[in-house]
């Protein structure tokens, strides 16, 4: 049994779980390291709210995953313990069988999950097999339960995750991806239908899965992490830590009251944000970027802001999650002061980062479909008398005046176009970059598809090359960038933008006059933000 234990518990290489492919850019594998990142992030504020106490040497403290993959966190954790405990509990047989059966908790996202993550804590795929160092447990699952859930079907839709039956109701045969943990209008009750008893558990940490197909495409799938976290909530833990993707600081598709309650939330008190997903999770391809959080219900405070990429030097603040005026998470420490800056110099406001209605740019930009013509939409290759051109996906074509019924007060005005899609960066999140797609003067006459947006309306040419040099500008895209949660580029990101005087040319440098940005805001605006051709040359990002 000794013997059994020290080949579990003792670090080798190679470490298997370093090995192992993801399932999916949604049901992603969390690294050995990166989970010890998190356990000490944890650990020091277990330290911190506990006069120093080491929470590795508490045999009472009760741990659960709920979103339990190749079970690493469950492992490391139990690896941890065994150590810290070891001078009140010498015999390490009993040690490792009293952490493994009173202390670690995990709940399977599959059926094979369930079995990996048994083989990496108990060393057996049956918690009670003659292999497993755990010894006393009745079933073969132990403390990491599995059972094949059901979605609810309500007009072709789960009333609890939202995923497609069309997808997603397919048989016995395979998974149904119907998570135990928020399949549930209590979670409680859940819980101890799965683990027995009033079952009170003092950290829950996980990666949950991300999201799951809604019969959408891409960045459509309906989000899922955040049921994760809301039901970990509930369960009132003295500690949450997750990994998720970082899109809800803006919010969108399903997570704006999300985003609303955790930015709302003063037990929120640390966020690790990586840029770049796969600076976590090696190859995957996740737009955006992660972060991990620290949720510390008993000691609310200021929030710990961390920004990592790559060589990058770290970045570390502690701050209010919400600014006043503010609806999103502003991501950059330094885009914070930055934005503070501008804000002062339009409004004179210093304690709100809401410009006037007045000064918005946004208020130029219009909402999807400027136009009323999808992204599929196709017009006429030849141009008839009175025909308007149309910008539109993959090129240009001409449709009748008179078919045009949206927007028709822009038709005749002089416009600036930019794609609503983000330059081609695919899944991966590389600076400095563009933040959008190079912009282009739409003169009267010419209307466009879904794929743009329309920024109107303006009398004359010039006016539309003011604002044209003003997009190019990398601290304009900053302010940008600072409301963008994803490729995705709607009239909600241009929030923080203030408009100007569009009767004359601009650069940054006269930005970084007029708003007083110092050399080091520069330096950082330079090191995000790539210079824009606006020849239409090709950019790579």
């Amino acid at each position: 049994m000794s013997a059994q234990a020290g080949f579990a518990l003792r670090g080798h290489n190679p470490d298997v779980l370093t090995c192992i492919a993801n399932l999916s850019n949604d049901e992603v594998f969390t690294p050995p390291e990166f989970a010890n990142r998190m356990l000490d992030t944890l650990a020091a504020a277990w330290a911190a709210d506990h006069g120093g106490a080491n929470l590795w040497a508490d045999k009472r403290v009760r741990f659960l995953d709920p979103c339990t993959k190749s079970g690493v966190f469950l492992r490391e954790i139990t690896s941890r313990l065994t150590q810290g405990l070891a001078d009140e509990m010498p015999d390490l047989e009993a040690r490792v069988n009293h952490i493994l059966t009173q202390q670690v908790y995990g709940i399977g996202i599959t059926q094979i999950t369930s079995l990996l993550a048994r083989r990496s804590v108990y060393c057996s795929k049956h918690a009670n097999g003659k292999r497993s160092i755990a010894k006393g447990f009745a079933s073969d699952a132990g403390n990491i339960w599995f059972e094949r859930m059901e979605h609810t079907w309500v007009d072709g839709k789960c009333t609890y995750c939202g995923a497609s039956a069309k997808t997603l109701d397919r048989g016995e045969d395979l998974e149904t991806h119907a998570y135990a943990f928020i399949h549930t209008d209590d979670i409680r009750t859940r819980v101890a239908e799965l683990f027995g008893g009033d079952m009170q558990f003092d950290v829950i940490i996980g990666n949950p899965p991300y999201q799951l197909d809604d019969g959408g495409y891409g960045t459509s799938a309906a989000p899922l992490y955040h049921l994760f976290v809301e039901q970990a909530k509930a369960l009132e833990p003295r500690y949450l830590a997750m990994i998720i993707p970082a899109r809800w600081f803006a919010g969108g598709k399903g997570l704006d009251e999300f985003r609303e309650l955790m930015l709302a939330d003063s037990r929120l008190r640390s966020i690790d944000d990586f840029l770049s997903a796969s600076d976590v999770f090696p190859g995957v391809g996740l737009k955006g970027g992660v972060c991990y959080f620290l949720w510390d219900r008993d000691n609310p405070g200021q929030c710990r802001v961390t920004t990592h990429f790559k060589d990058w030097p770290v970045s570390t603040t502690s701050r209010p999650l919400q600014e006043e005026g503010v609806d999103v998470f502003i991501r950059f420490n330094e885009g914070l002061s930055i934005l503070k800056k501008v804000v002062a110099v339009e409004s004179g406001e210093t304690h709100s980062l809401s410009l006037p209605d007045s000064q918005r740019f946004d208020q130029l930009v219009s909402s999807r479909k400027p136009f009323g013509l999808t992204t599929t939409f196709k017009g006429n290759a030849v141009k008839a008398s009175g025909d308007l051109l149309v910008y539109q996906n993959g090129g240009t074509g001409y449709v009748a005046r008179s078919s045009i019924l949206t927007g028709t007060h822009l038709i005749d005005k002089w416009k600036v176009f930019t794609g609503r899609a983000a330059p081609g960066t695919g899944n991966r999140d590389t600076y400095p970059h563009r933040i959008i797609s190079t912009p282009f003067i739409g003169e009267p006459g010419t209307i466009s598809s879904e794929t743009y947006l329309c920024i109107s309306p303006f009398d004359s040419r010039t006016e539309a090359e003011g604002v044209l040099s003003y997009l190019s500008c990398r601290l304009t895209r900053l302010l940008i960038l600072l409301h963008k949660p994803s490729q995705d580029t709607t009239r909600k990101v241009y929030t923080f933008v203030p408009t100007q005087d569009w009767t004359q040319k601009w650069t940054d440098e006269n930005l970084y006059a007029k708003y007083g940005i110092s050399a080091s805001e520069i330096a950082f605006i330079e090191k995000v933000v790539r210079p824009m051709d606006l020849s239409g040359a090709s950019e790579d990002d």
